[in-house]
């Protein structure tokens, strides 16, 4: 059916499971850290808004982090059902990297995610401050594992073939390969980017219908500070990235850049759109700039990019892909921190909570930060083909042996309980956002806390209380 064999529909199906599951825990990183700064700043300064945006975002958190662990586990499970011979040639490296990031950063959010939801009247205020911070580092800690893992596949060291099975035989040189500090850097700041754009968007929903309070503000405002800070240093780790993989994966940096062969001396230009056509070996209608391919890529006006016909045509990837995956990511990019300058320039004239081009530009760059993470995870995964493991196992090696029927019943199955379970997740929780956070309005300021009698947080049944019994309930509990 179209062309696809077993192999290509295991290749959409995990690229399908995982594009669900990375959307989880990107927003349950960001979100897990601007929990612990809300409830630090709350501590500092007693001011009530802070602790009304965290009940508010507790809820979310606990939604995504619930479909995150779901989720995940369909993840792992492949690595056995489709991917059976990868997982016995590399099994002693990833599963024993994956188990690490079960026992140091799981356990550790499991451990103290209780406390953390379900704490803020039954323990002190440091006790409970603690388990957020515990939380957020338990997100990170698992980026770290999972991350080592997927770096290990693209720039392997540190082992051994011995009887066709790697064997590890240097840990730190596994953990830490050439491309890892990279990577863990430019997810996990992808990650609080997507989560800035995420509360923003939020923010700007609300402002744009007319309900405005300290609340709203501060999450727009919180938002756009880091939107501000954070979009361009990822911009600078993206250039010291493509420079690593411009020296461990030459041919993925030709696909991203559609570039097919170089002339004589010249510099490589950079092309900015174009249709990378895999059969032709060219890319049609291109549009270049001379010499820029050469500056960005390899910081000089002389030096040549390596060209895609300079690989066996069956080393190559999918340039049609990854060129414009890549770009997709970058432009987000750029949008991102223009959003942010726009915001310093309001910020300054009084008008960031007014302008309401502003605020429609914010709400529609929430989903931004996502769509650039997945953008950004298919251009490292297709560009990473023909291989699994880079340079010492194909794809096409790796699978298991099953039948195109199997394979197309068992994606079928996850589409339709896919879109049907994390459908109904990911309404619910915006149904929470649409709410927004509950304010003691004309009330005195409260100052209680972890650790005095007061209605917990209830991050699962938040939504459901609509009417003004429910939202006063809530109000007292925040």
């Amino acid at each position: 059916m179209f062309g696809l064999e077993a192999l290509d529909l295991a290749r959409i199906q995990f690229a399908f499971t995982i594009s669900f599951h990375i959307l989880f825990p990107a927003i349950t990183i960001g979100l897990a850290s601007y929990l612990a700064v809300l409830e630090g700043l709350w501590l500092k300064t007693h001011n009530d808004t802070y602790r009304d945006l965290y009940h508010f975002w507790s809820k979310i958190f606990a939604v995504n982090f619930g479909m995150g662990v779901v989720s995940g586990l369909v993840m792992a499970y492949q690595f056995g059902t489709n991917w059976s011979r990868f997982s016995d040639f590399a099994g002693s490296v990833t599963g024993p990297l994956l188990t690490y990031e079960v026992l140091t950063a799981f356990f550790l959010e499991a451990g103290f995610l209780g406390v953390m939801l379900f704490g803020w009247n039954r323990v002190g205020r440091k006790l409970h401050f603690f388990a957020t911070v515990m939380v957020a580092i338990g997100t990170l800690i698992s980026t770290f594992w999972i991350l080592a893992s997927n770096s290990w596949m693209q720039t392997p060291q540190g082992y051994e073939i011995v009887n066709g099975q790697v064997i590890p035989v240097d840990w730190l040189a596994v953990i830490f390969n050439p491309s890892f500090p990279y990577r863990l850097m430019h997810m996990a700041t992808a990650a609080f980017v997507a989560t800035a754009f995420f509360v923003g968007s939020s923010a700007a929903w609300h402002l744009l219908r007319g309900r405005d309070n300290p609340a709203i503000r501060t999450m727009l405002s919180m938002a756009m500070w880091m939107a501000l800070i954070v979009a361009p240093i990822q911009a600078v780790i993206g250039d010291f990235h493509g420079l690593n993989t411009l020296e461990h994966q030459p041919a993925k940096i030709a696909a991203i850049e559609g570039h097919w062969e170089n002339v004589g001396n010249e510099p490589t230009p950079l092309i900015l759109f174009g249709w990378p056509d895999m059969k032709a070996e060219k890319t049609k209608f291109a549009v270049e700039i001379p010499y820029l391919g050469s500056l960005i890529l390899t910081h000089s006006l002389d030096k040549q990019v390596p060209a895609l016909k300079e690989f066996a045509p069956e080393d190559r990837p999918n340039s049609t892909i990854v060129f414009w995956s890549f770009r997709i990511m970058v432009g987000l990019g750029f949008l991102m921190i223009f959003t942010g300058l726009w915001s310093l320039w309001l910020r300054k004239r009084d008008r960031l909570y007014s302008n309401r081009a502003f605020l429609y530009l914010a709400l529609w760059m929430g989903p931004s930060g996502l769509i650039a993470i997945l953008a950004g995870w298919f251009t490292t995964e297709i560009g990473r083909q023909p291989w699994v493991v880079y340079g010492l196992m194909r794809t096409a090696d790796a699978s298991s042996m099953h039948s195109f029927l199997q394979m197309s019943i068992t994606l079928a199955l996850f589409v339709v309980v896919y879109f049907s379970l994390f459908g109904v997740g990911l309404g619910y929780m915006m149904r929470l956002v649409r709410k927004g956070p509950k304010i003691n309005e004309g009330a005195e300021p409260s100052h209680g806390g972890p650790g005095q009698q007061r209605t917990p947080a209830r991050p699962l049944s938040a939504a459901d209380e609509g009417d003004e019994n429910g939202d006063a309930s809530l109000n007292k509990g925040n």
